[in-house]
C-alpha cells in the first residue's frame, strides 16, 4: 500500500516561497467554488510547496462521503483510504513520470498543459471509474508546479488508465503506456465540423431528427456522422464522446 509521502518526489518539490505568493489564496478559493456551483464535477487545489490540499470545493462526486473540510484535512491520505491499492501503484508511476515529462517542457509553455487518467474512487460498497485531469495553475520562480487544479469528472471508459499529456489545440499529445512504462507520442483526432456540431447540438439535448433538421440532414446521415464519430474516437455512446471530447479539448 502507498504512503503519502511516496507521493512526494525531488521533481515536484518546491522551495523558497513567501508568505506573499499567498496573497489572493482566498480570492482563487472563492473563484474555484463559483466555478463548482455551474457543474457537477469536483474541483480541488493542490500546494505543491505546503504538500497539502489548498482547497477542496463541495461537489460531492469525488468526496467519498467526507465533507470538503475532511477531504481537505486528509490531504493525499484520501488516495490511500478511497482508490484501490492496485490503482495506488498506477497513481505513483503517473506522479513520478508524469512530473518528470513535466519539467522537460520549456518553462513558458508548462501553463498550458494538462495531464489526465482514470481510476476508481471507492466510497463503502460502491466502487466509480473518474477522470482526474490535473493542469498548472501556478508556477514556482523557478518554473515548478507550485499549485495544480484538478478537475474529477466521470469516466468515459470502462477501465482505469488512459493517461494522457496534451496541450489544447496541439496535433499532438503524449500517452502513458503502463505495459512498456514509457511516453508515446500520439496524432490528435480532429473532430469534423459536421462531427464538433453535432456533439454541440447533441450537448443542449437535441434528439437525432432535431439534430437533422438543424443541419439540413436525413436521420441517416445523423447517424452516419455518429457511428464514423464513435470509431474515430473509440467511443462508443454520445455521452462517452462528449466526455472525451470535453476531456481532450476537441470542442
Amino acid at each position: 500500500m502507498a504512503k503519502v509521502e511516496d507521493f512526494f518526489l525531488s521533481e515536484n518539490t518546491v522551495t523558497d516561497l513567501n508568505d506573499e505568493r499567498y496573497a489572493h489564496i482566498e480570492m482563487l478559493k472563492r473563484a474555484i467554488d463559483a466555478m463548482a456551483n455551474a457543474t457537477y464535477q469536483s474541483i480541488y487545489v493542490i500546494d505543491y510547496f505546503k504538500r497539502e490540499f489548498l482547497h477542496v470545493a463541495s461537489n460531492p462526486l469525488f468526496l467519498g462521503g467526507h465533507t470538503a473540510e475532511q477531504m481537505k484535512a486528509m490531504g493525499y491520505q484520501f488516495y490511500i483510504e478511497h482508490v484501490p491499492e492496485a490503482e495506488q501503484a498506477m497513481l505513483l508511476e503517473i506522479n513520478t513520470e508524469g512530473f518528470k515529462k513535466f519539467n522537460s517542457i520549456p518553462i513558458g509553455e508548462r501553463i498550458g498543459y494538462f495531464i489526465s487518467y482514470d481510476f476508481h474512487i471507492v466510497d463503502g460498497e460502491k466502487s466509480f471509474l473518474i477522470n482526474h485531469k490535473m493542469t498548472p495553475f501556478a508556477l514556482a520562480d523557478n518554473g515548478r508546479l507550485w499549485l495544480s487544479m484538478c478537475v474529477v469528472s466521470l469516466s468515459s471508459h470502462s477501465e482505469p488508465g488512459h493517461i494522457e499529456l496534451r496541450k489544447k489545440g496541439a496535433p499532438t499529445y503524449w500517452e502513458y503506456s503502463l505495459d512498456y512504462h514509457r511516453w508515446i507520442t500520439r496524432n490528435t483526432v480532429k473532430l469534423r465540423p459536421q462531427e464538433r456540431q453535432v456533439l454541440i447540438l447533441s450537448a443542449q439535448g437535441l434528439t437525432v431528427a432535431q439534430i437533422a433538421d438543424k443541419m439540413n440532414r436525413s436521420v441517416d446521415t445523423i447517424k452516419t456522422y455518429k457511428r464514423v464519430m464513435f470509431e474515430r474516437l473509440g467511443t462508443r455512446s454520445i455521452t462517452e464522446a462528449l466526455t472525451l471530447a470535453t476531456n481532450s479539448g476537441l470542442i
